[in-house]
């Protein structure tokens, strides 16, 4: 008999055909900012920064007083960022796969880390961008440390931050976090030692909000996690404007070079196909002026919860 074992080098292996990777992550700014689209590479966009007001009136015939109400403007700037990933042809003609289609999807993950690092964190952001969420917060002193106050957990030092944002007139719709604060949160316990963070362990709906608010874990790799625990705030008060929405474009001629005019390929002569992706896109925070707050400098749609051991 013929075994199967005696037969084994004859036999073909069966490939997976599947590539198995990581779905490309969710990006905060494109998921939880305000998204709005700009007809050219500037654009301003006016912000309330002064209120109506009411007087009482002294006596039957007292005089009325007048008020006015006005507006500022803030602008957005797009900004360009790009990547080129060359391939040779030798390579595309003897891959079973198509690379181009599992190129895309991971140069649009890495578009919106760096937009997330850029608005979130300032970490390489274009010049002509404001201030990041986070400098901005802290700006405006809305940052709390976490387990500062004795007695807190961490459900409370987010109550804390939400507290801050709620003090300069803004609602809270929203936080934002590395995805491993999940964890964190899961962990709490009360003092029988039983889950507070959801009432049912099969249930992972629950662990998507807080304090009624939804909760968005990145995992994108642009949560700074040295810098904030988590940042609660008005998230529609942040504006990502397109200027140009994800453009894609297969190269087979032209040169690709290094800052100082070295060329590193020619696409024509080593026989390569070069695919580049460019956006344009811009950053703005809107903060406006509220009743609670009327000193811009003092308040500020979001506000931080800085780790233990932060260092500025």
């Amino acid at each position: 008999m013929i075994t199967r074992g005696d037969a084994q080098a004859l036999m073909p292996e069966e490939v997976s055909r599947e590539i198995i990777k990581s779905l490309p992550q969710a990006s905060i700014a494109f998921s939880r900012m305000r998204r709005t689209t700009m007809a050219r590479g500037q654009q301003r966009m006016p912000v309330l920064n002064a209120l109506a007001q009411a007087y009482w009136v002294g006596g039957d015939t007292g005089l009325k007083q007048t008020t006015k109400q006005a507006w500022g403007n803030k602008h957005l700037f797009a900004e360009e960022l790009a990547a080129i990933i060359p391939i040779p042809e030798a390579v595309i003609a003897d891959s079973d796969y198509d690379i181009w289609g599992e190129v895309r999807p991971s140069l649009t993950e890495a578009a919106g880390a760096l937009v997330d690092l850029a608005a979130i964190f300032g970490t390489g952001k274009p010049s002509s961008w404001p201030t990041s969420i986070e400098d901005g917060a802290a700006a405006a002193g809305n940052v709390i440390t976490r387990g500062a106050v004795a007695g807190r957990d961490l459900a409370g030092d987010a109550n804390a931050v939400m507290k801050l944002v709620a003090a300069d007139g803004h609602p809270i719709n929203g936080f934002a976090a590395d995805a491993l604060l999940e964890f964190d949160l899961q962990d709490m316990r009360d003092d029988q030692g039983r889950p507070i963070f959801v009432s049912n362990l099969q249930d992972q709906a629950q662990g998507k909000s807080l304090w009624g608010r939804p909760f968005t874990y990145l995992n994108n790799g642009a949560w700074e996690a040295d810098r904030a625990d988590l940042i609660a705030g008005d998230w529609s008060q942040a504006i990502v404007a397109v200027r140009q929405d994800f453009t894609f474009t297969i190269h087979r001629d032209g040169v690709i070079s290094d800052d100082a005019g070295n060329i590193i390929l020619n696409l024509m002569q080593q026989d390569s196909v070069a695919m580049r992706m460019v956006m344009r896109v811009g950053f703005q925070v809107a903060n406006p002026i509220s009743r609670r707050a009327t000193v811009e400098a003092n308040r500020y749609p979001f506000a931080v919860l800085r780790p233990v051991g932060f260092v500025a």
